[in-house]
């Protein structure tokens, strides 16, 4: 029950991130494990393509947790730019 109220407290975007994040490295290591290194019928490109496109989904995912958490610091601005200085509409 505490899995479920951890996973329902992140915000939309940083579940989002996660799931993208699970789901690439699921397919990355069935793909390793059971593809690549077991024999079998020959590997397709359309497979060799959904391998490269998993980590793709994994950089977008872990794009989303990192601007998740950035969102929850309330930084709006660029690091180096003085946030006193910007007028807040």
């Amino acid at each position: 029950m505490s899995l479920y109220v951890w996973w329902n407290s992140m915000p939309r975007q940083k579940r989002t991130g996660w799931t993208l994040v699970t789901v690439g490295l699921v397919y990355i290591l069935y793909f390793l494990k059971a593809r690549l290194f077991e024999t079998g019928p020959v590997i397709t490109n359309k497979e060799w393509f959904y391998f490269v496109a998993m980590f793709v989904l994994i950089m977008i995912g872990t794009i989303n947790i990192r601007m998740a958490e950035m969102k929850e610091r309330n930084q709006q601005t660029m690091p180096l730019v003085d946030p006193k200085q910007r007028s807040r509409r």
